[in-house]
């Protein structure tokens, strides 16, 4: 493959398109999520953490909040997620969302089956994924 084509693809995502640099023999790549958000790390080094969360029907999470946005993808089931002062959201297999850093919320498996979600979570070193709050 020549550099072009992948110049070509990679500039393609960085404004948003699809792209593939051929028919065949190359990766296809879809954005599943785009949004622009505030509360990033500004340090000069940060953390990248993947995690999976699982909720057997009727698990939910404490009520807590995160000190910076967290990325959820769905992996199967159903996720409810109540944030203070928002409607709440409901999640399904394959959706994804944007946690705001800094806002209190609880999240619910409220379905018949397990719930399975990848969180991506890019913080200061060593700072908490999440903070309870309350008792």
């Amino acid at each position: 493959m020549q550099d072009s084509q992948v110049q070509d693809a990679i500039s393609a995502l960085e404004v948003g398109a699809t792209t593939s640099a051929a028919t065949t023999g190359m990766a296809k790549l879809k954005v599943l999520h785009r949004e622009v958000t505030r509360g990033l790390p500004k340090s000069d080094a940060q953390e990248i953490r993947v995690l999976v969360a699982t909720l057997e029907p009727g698990d939910h999470t404490p009520r807590h909040s995160h000190r910076f946005p967290v990325t959820v993808f769905m992996i199967s089931g159903q996720f409810t997620l109540e944030l203070d002062g928002r409607e709440p959201v409901i999640l399904s297999k394959g959706d994804t969302f944007i946690e705001p850093s800094l806002v209190p919320m609880t999240g619910y498996n409220r379905g018949q089956e397990t719930t399975t979600m990848a969180l991506f979570y890019v913080s200061d070193p060593d700072v908490p994924f999440a903070d309870a709050i309350g008792a």
